[in-house]
């Protein structure tokens, strides 16, 4: 499963696609230089059960890592992976 990442100004996505289509999604926004909003999680039934949704989650976090951003998990669904996930705390805005 192929994770992409595409930014338009403030706004960004990480995203699977598959012919074109696209399968899933996770939308954020940049707030400042070190903040990365996370507001949306969507996942298309064909990938349910497939982990795509953590997968997106955990893209965000590689991307703060590298980039020294926070992360807001606004998303009910990013909040939970976050919630169940110790590991990728380093990057969760206080």
């Amino acid at each position: 499963m192929e994770i992409k990442q595409i930014e338009h100004g403030s706004k960004g996505a990480f995203l699977v696609e598959e012919n074109n289509e696209r399968l899933a999604e996770m939308t954020y926004s940049k707030a400042g230089d070190k903040l990365l909003i996370i507001d949306h999680t969507e996942v298309s039934d064909q990938l349910r059960g497939t982990g795509a949704g953590k997968k997106l989650v955990l893209a965000a976090v590689e991307f703060a890592r590298k980039s020294d951003r926070k992360i807001l998990p606004l998303c009910p669904f990013a909040k939970s992976v976050f919630d169940r996930t110790p590991e990728i705390h380093d990057v969760l805005s206080q």
